[in-house]
């Protein structure tokens, strides 16, 4: 599930931003980016938000910038005085004109060194606090999201429950044009003083029991119900996802069997709201 949350403080001199951020995933992938000092809190952060965000592909990025003059490599100055020592004794023996000796000593690998402060657990704190705080609206933001997606579900199964009942007419429609329909082919072939009524009623039964959707019908009611009382519930996406195929697979069944315009159109109609609901699904936890 989609989602968004940001969280900016200060402590002591610096001024921290956390942000958090997730798109849709079957699995948990966690992104972390955060500052080299802070590394030996990650997996502290990654157990904390793993265990919070459960799902999807989520970013996390916490970052600081400093209020003052802050020195992030210092001169190894003992290196720096053998070095030039050592050069100094070559230019002397060889002599070779003095070369711009700082010039060459600072392109010396090792020369400067990153510093490497310690953590301060002081300052930790109100990082692990902002990143909380990140995570509330983070999940505020998903919560949000996740009822409009409730109302949206709602709605699809609503409609798919209308558009059943909508089928009603157009089936018995269709059982008194087959009637018709058998009956005008058949006296087209056959004198009608000849036709056996208790037969021909025999092949109307079996004819409509082949077309028969009944228990579709049924079933379809049962599964969208199931559908809402998951969704009421739960709402688990796995089984939200189950129970929307077997809504796919009442409406394909009516459909094959319907050999009506008017029942295709209601089945067409059908598959869309379904769709909708499928596009959806996969973003529910």
């Amino acid at each position: 599930m989609t989602g968004f949350g940001k969280a900016e403080g200060q402590a002591g001199q610096k001024k921290f931003t956390v942000e958090i951020r997730s798109l849709n995933s079957k699995q948990l992938d966690l992104n972390l980016r955060m500052p080299g000092i802070y590394r030996e809190k990650e997996l502290e952060l990654r157990s904390f938000l793993g265990e919070s965000i459960l799902r999807g592909k989520a970013d996390t990025l916490l970052y600081y910038e400093s209020l003052e003059a802050e020195k992030r490599t210092s001169i190894n100055a003992n290196l720096l005085v053998a070095y030039y020592h050592d050069l100094k004794t070559v230019v002397e023996q060889t002599g070779m004109p003095e070369p711009d000796f700082l010039n060459a000593l600072m392109r010396i690998p090792d020369i400067m060194k990153p510093e490497n402060p310690a953590l301060d657990e002081e300052e930790w704190k109100s990082v692990r606090q902002l990143v909380e705080a990140a995570f509330l609206r983070f999940d505020e933001y998903r919560l949000q999201e996740g009822k409009k997606m409730h109302a949206e579900f709602r709605l699809r199964i609503q409609n798919i429950m209308a558009l059943r009942e909508s089928l009603d007419q157009p089936i018995q429609q269709r059982g008194r044009r087959t009637r018709e329909k058998l009956m005008n082919n058949l006296q087209e072939l056959i004198p009608p003083d000849k036709i056996d009524p208790n037969r021909f009623e025999q092949e109307l039964i079996y004819y409509l029991e082949r077309l028969d959707v009944s228990e579709e019908y049924q079933r379809l009611l049962a599964n969208c119900e199931h559908f809402l009382e998951e969704l009421d519930g739960e709402g688990q996406g796995k089984k939200l996802g189950f129970v929307s195929q077997e809504i796919g697979r009442e409406i394909n069944t009516i459909g094959s069997k319907a050999n009506d315009s008017d029942m295709q159109r209601l089945v067409v109609l059908m598959k869309d709201e379904l769709e909708k609901i499928k596009e959806q699904i996969n973003n529910v936890l």
